[in-house]
Protein backbone atom coordinates (compact mmCIF):
# COMPACT_ATOMS: atom_id res chain seq x y z
CA UNK A 1 0.00 0.00 0.00
CA UNK A 2 2.56 2.30 0.79
CA UNK A 3 4.83 1.30 -2.04
CA UNK A 4 1.15 2.42 -4.34
CA UNK A 5 0.71 5.29 -2.53
CA UNK A 6 4.49 6.39 -2.70
CA UNK A 7 4.19 5.31 -6.66
CA UNK A 8 1.20 7.65 -7.18
CA UNK A 9 3.21 10.95 -5.66
CA UNK A 10 5.87 10.06 -7.84
CA UNK A 11 3.71 10.48 -10.87
CA UNK A 12 2.06 13.26 -9.32
CA UNK A 13 5.35 14.85 -8.80
CA UNK A 14 6.54 14.19 -12.16
CA UNK A 15 3.19 15.34 -14.07
CA UNK A 16 3.91 19.05 -12.15
CA UNK A 17 7.36 18.90 -13.42
CA UNK A 18 5.82 17.87 -17.42
CA UNK A 19 3.15 20.52 -16.83
CA UNK A 20 5.75 23.28 -15.82
CA UNK A 21 8.00 22.46 -18.62
CA UNK A 22 5.60 22.33 -21.04
CA UNK A 23 3.94 25.82 -20.35
CA UNK A 24 7.83 27.16 -20.72
CA UNK A 25 8.32 25.23 -23.93
CA UNK A 26 5.60 26.55 -25.89
CA UNK A 27 6.12 30.44 -24.48
CA UNK A 28 9.79 30.26 -25.25
CA UNK A 29 9.80 28.71 -27.78
CA UNK A 30 6.94 31.16 -29.62
CA UNK A 31 8.58 34.18 -28.24
CA UNK A 32 12.09 32.74 -30.33
CA UNK A 33 9.90 32.07 -33.34
CA UNK A 34 10.73 36.02 -34.46
CA UNK A 35 14.71 35.82 -32.78
CA UNK A 36 15.64 32.99 -34.54
CA UNK A 37 13.09 33.82 -37.74
CA UNK A 38 15.42 36.48 -39.63
CA UNK A 39 13.08 36.26 -42.65
CA UNK A 40 10.35 38.06 -40.81
CA UNK A 41 12.44 40.83 -40.19
CA UNK A 42 13.72 41.08 -43.61
CA UNK A 43 10.05 40.28 -45.69
CA UNK A 44 9.69 43.26 -43.79
CA UNK A 45 12.16 46.05 -44.96
CA UNK A 46 10.00 46.43 -48.34
CA UNK A 47 6.50 46.32 -46.52
CA UNK A 48 7.49 48.46 -44.24
CA UNK A 49 9.40 50.95 -45.93
CA UNK A 50 12.40 51.32 -44.38
CA UNK A 51 14.89 51.69 -47.44
CA UNK A 52 13.11 55.12 -47.43
CA UNK A 53 12.31 55.85 -43.65
CA UNK A 54 16.37 55.44 -42.70
CA UNK A 55 17.70 56.41 -46.07
CA UNK A 56 20.02 53.34 -46.34
CA UNK A 57 19.52 50.48 -48.91
CA UNK A 58 18.45 46.92 -48.28
CA UNK A 59 21.84 45.59 -48.06
CA UNK A 60 23.03 47.99 -45.28
CA UNK A 61 19.74 47.35 -43.28
CA UNK A 62 19.62 43.49 -43.57
CA UNK A 63 23.37 43.90 -42.60
CA UNK A 64 22.84 46.16 -39.21
CA UNK A 65 19.98 43.67 -38.15
CA UNK A 66 21.95 41.05 -38.68
CA UNK A 67 25.01 42.48 -36.43
CA UNK A 68 22.58 43.15 -33.73
CA UNK A 69 21.09 39.63 -33.88
CA UNK A 70 24.51 37.75 -33.75
CA UNK A 71 25.23 40.01 -30.62
CA UNK A 72 22.34 39.42 -28.49
CA UNK A 73 22.41 35.24 -29.45
CA UNK A 74 26.07 34.34 -29.89
CA UNK A 75 28.61 34.23 -27.39
CA UNK A 76 31.91 36.81 -27.93
CA UNK A 77 29.81 39.06 -30.67
CA UNK A 78 31.22 42.65 -30.18
CA UNK A 79 28.08 45.30 -30.36
CA UNK A 80 27.52 46.72 -33.92
CA UNK A 81 25.14 48.02 -36.46
CA UNK A 82 26.64 47.92 -39.63
CA UNK A 83 26.80 51.76 -41.12
CA UNK A 84 24.15 52.59 -38.70
CA UNK A 85 26.24 54.99 -35.72
CA UNK A 86 25.31 54.49 -32.32
CA UNK A 87 25.00 56.03 -28.53
CA UNK A 88 26.53 54.53 -25.74
CA UNK A 89 23.15 54.13 -24.08
CA UNK A 90 21.63 52.74 -27.08
CA UNK A 91 24.71 49.89 -26.79
CA UNK A 92 23.61 49.95 -23.54
CA UNK A 93 19.87 48.57 -24.31
CA UNK A 94 21.14 46.03 -26.42
CA UNK A 95 23.44 44.85 -23.83
CA UNK A 96 20.76 44.62 -21.68
CA UNK A 97 18.31 42.55 -23.92
CA UNK A 98 21.23 40.08 -24.52
CA UNK A 99 20.58 37.85 -21.53
CA UNK A 100 16.95 37.77 -22.11
CA UNK A 101 17.33 36.95 -25.49
CA UNK A 102 19.92 34.00 -24.47
CA UNK A 103 17.91 32.82 -21.65
CA UNK A 104 14.48 32.30 -23.63
CA UNK A 105 16.50 30.20 -26.21
CA UNK A 106 17.85 28.37 -23.67
CA UNK A 107 14.60 27.94 -21.71
CA UNK A 108 13.31 26.64 -24.94
CA UNK A 109 15.98 24.28 -24.84
CA UNK A 110 15.79 23.06 -21.42
CA UNK A 111 11.88 22.87 -21.41
CA UNK A 112 12.06 20.95 -24.59
CA UNK A 113 14.53 17.82 -22.55
CA UNK A 114 12.91 17.79 -19.92
CA UNK A 115 9.55 17.08 -21.95
CA UNK A 116 11.47 14.49 -23.67
CA UNK A 117 13.01 12.66 -21.15
CA UNK A 118 9.50 12.61 -18.93
CA UNK A 119 7.60 11.26 -21.94
CA UNK A 120 10.01 8.69 -22.55
CA UNK A 121 9.63 7.42 -19.14
CA UNK A 122 5.71 7.87 -19.42
CA UNK A 123 5.86 5.56 -22.96
CA UNK A 124 8.22 3.01 -21.71
CA UNK A 125 5.87 3.07 -18.44
CA UNK A 126 8.61 3.74 -15.94
CA UNK A 127 5.90 6.71 -14.75
CA UNK A 128 2.65 7.74 -15.23
CA UNK A 129 1.65 10.65 -16.04
CA UNK A 130 -1.73 11.87 -14.16
CA UNK A 131 -5.07 12.81 -16.53
CA UNK A 132 -8.30 13.69 -15.65
CA UNK A 133 -11.58 13.52 -17.54
CA UNK A 134 -9.71 11.18 -19.96
CA UNK A 135 -7.83 14.15 -20.68
CA UNK A 136 -3.81 14.40 -20.87
CA UNK A 137 -1.89 17.06 -18.63
CA UNK A 138 -0.17 18.42 -21.59
CA UNK A 139 -4.30 18.95 -22.98
CA UNK A 140 -4.94 21.13 -19.93
CA UNK A 141 -1.85 23.34 -20.38
CA UNK A 142 -2.13 24.18 -23.54
CA UNK A 143 -5.36 25.06 -22.76
CA UNK A 144 -3.99 27.13 -20.69
CA UNK A 145 -1.02 28.53 -23.09
CA UNK A 146 -3.87 29.59 -25.90
CA UNK A 147 -5.90 31.78 -23.47
CA UNK A 148 -3.07 33.31 -22.36
CA UNK A 149 -2.33 35.06 -26.00
CA UNK A 150 -5.88 35.74 -25.78
CA UNK A 151 -6.23 37.90 -23.25
CA UNK A 152 -3.28 39.22 -23.74
CA UNK A 153 -3.87 40.22 -27.01
CA UNK A 154 -6.94 41.96 -26.15
CA UNK A 155 -4.82 44.17 -23.79
CA UNK A 156 -2.26 45.08 -26.48
CA UNK A 157 -4.86 46.02 -28.90
CA UNK A 158 -6.48 48.27 -26.72
CA UNK A 159 -2.79 50.36 -26.81
CA UNK A 160 0.28 49.04 -27.91
CA UNK A 161 2.15 52.01 -27.23
CA UNK A 162 0.90 51.85 -23.90
CA UNK A 163 1.47 48.15 -23.32
CA UNK A 164 5.14 48.61 -24.65
CA UNK A 165 5.71 50.89 -22.36
CA UNK A 166 4.66 48.22 -19.44
CA UNK A 167 6.77 46.00 -21.56
CA UNK A 168 9.63 47.58 -21.09
CA UNK A 169 9.18 48.98 -17.35
CA UNK A 170 9.19 45.27 -16.21
CA UNK A 171 11.63 44.02 -18.41
CA UNK A 172 14.00 47.08 -17.68
CA UNK A 173 13.30 48.61 -14.43
CA UNK A 174 14.29 51.82 -13.41
CA UNK A 175 15.76 52.30 -17.06
CA UNK A 176 14.78 54.54 -20.28
CA UNK A 177 17.83 53.44 -22.38
CA UNK A 178 15.31 51.86 -24.92
CA UNK A 179 13.67 55.05 -25.92
CA UNK A 180 15.95 56.13 -28.55
CA UNK A 181 16.86 59.53 -30.10
CA UNK A 182 17.01 58.80 -34.03
CA UNK A 183 19.87 61.57 -33.90
CA UNK A 184 22.15 59.69 -32.24
CA UNK A 185 20.46 56.06 -32.63
CA UNK A 186 18.85 55.75 -36.36
CA UNK A 187 18.96 52.36 -35.71
CA UNK A 188 15.14 53.31 -34.52
CA UNK A 189 14.13 53.99 -38.20
CA UNK A 190 14.40 50.23 -39.43
CA UNK A 191 12.87 49.20 -35.90
CA UNK A 192 9.86 50.92 -36.07
CA UNK A 193 7.07 50.38 -33.41
CA UNK A 194 4.74 48.55 -36.49
CA UNK A 195 7.65 45.98 -36.57
CA UNK A 196 7.50 45.44 -32.80
CA UNK A 197 3.84 44.65 -33.07
CA UNK A 198 4.15 42.50 -35.83
CA UNK A 199 6.67 40.35 -33.38
CA UNK A 200 3.98 39.93 -30.75
CA UNK A 201 1.14 38.77 -33.50
CA UNK A 202 3.66 35.97 -34.75
CA UNK A 203 4.54 35.17 -30.89
CA UNK A 204 0.62 34.67 -30.62
CA UNK A 205 -0.25 32.80 -33.44
CA UNK A 206 2.45 30.65 -33.05
CA UNK A 207 1.74 30.03 -29.25
CA UNK A 208 -2.06 29.25 -30.49
CA UNK A 209 -0.96 26.86 -33.44
CA UNK A 210 1.04 24.64 -31.21
CA UNK A 211 -1.13 24.45 -28.21
CA UNK A 212 -3.90 23.88 -30.38
CA UNK A 213 -1.93 21.09 -32.62
CA UNK A 214 -1.82 19.52 -29.06
CA UNK A 215 -5.49 19.72 -28.17
CA UNK A 216 -6.70 18.68 -31.00
CA UNK A 217 -4.14 15.58 -30.87
CA UNK A 218 -5.45 15.14 -27.11
CA UNK A 219 -9.20 14.87 -28.50
CA UNK A 220 -7.70 12.70 -31.76
CA UNK A 221 -5.57 10.51 -28.82
CA UNK A 222 -9.38 9.90 -26.96
CA UNK A 223 -11.45 9.47 -29.77
CA UNK A 224 -9.71 6.59 -30.67
CA UNK A 225 -8.87 4.99 -27.50
CA UNK A 226 -12.55 5.88 -26.29
CA UNK A 227 -14.58 5.06 -29.24
CA UNK A 228 -17.02 7.62 -30.56
CA UNK A 229 -19.63 6.07 -28.20
CA UNK A 230 -17.67 7.59 -25.13
CA UNK A 231 -17.26 11.04 -26.83
CA UNK A 232 -20.97 11.10 -27.37
CA UNK A 233 -21.36 10.15 -23.75
CA UNK A 234 -19.45 13.03 -22.40
CA UNK A 235 -20.11 15.92 -24.83
CA UNK A 236 -23.25 15.39 -26.85
CA UNK A 237 -26.59 15.59 -24.71
CA UNK A 238 -28.51 12.30 -24.83
CA UNK A 239 -31.73 12.32 -26.46
CA UNK A 240 -34.66 11.56 -24.04
CA UNK A 241 -35.83 8.33 -25.30
CA UNK A 242 -39.43 7.24 -26.19
CA UNK A 243 -41.34 4.94 -23.81
CA UNK A 244 -42.55 2.62 -25.79
CA UNK A 245 -46.13 0.55 -24.87
CA UNK A 246 -46.27 -2.70 -25.13
CA UNK A 247 -50.08 -3.33 -27.14
CA UNK A 248 -49.56 -7.16 -27.15
CA UNK A 249 -51.62 -7.80 -23.75
CA UNK A 250 -54.68 -5.40 -25.28
CA UNK A 251 -54.65 -7.35 -28.45
CA UNK A 252 -54.96 -10.83 -26.66
CA UNK A 253 -57.93 -9.72 -24.08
Amino acid sequence: MNISKAGHAVNRAVTAVFVIALFAFLLSFAISLPILNRWFYYIQIDTLNLEQASGHTYAEIKEAFDEIMDYLLLPGREFGEGVFPYSEEGAAHFMDCKPLFVLDVALAGASAGVLIIILALHFTKTIRLCSAKGHSAAFYTAIAAVVLPIVLGCLIALDFGRAFEIFHAILFPGKDNWLFNPRTDPIIYVLPTQFFMNCAIFIGVGLVAFSGAIIAGDCITMYRRGGAYAIRQKYIRPQPQIKRYKYKKYLNN
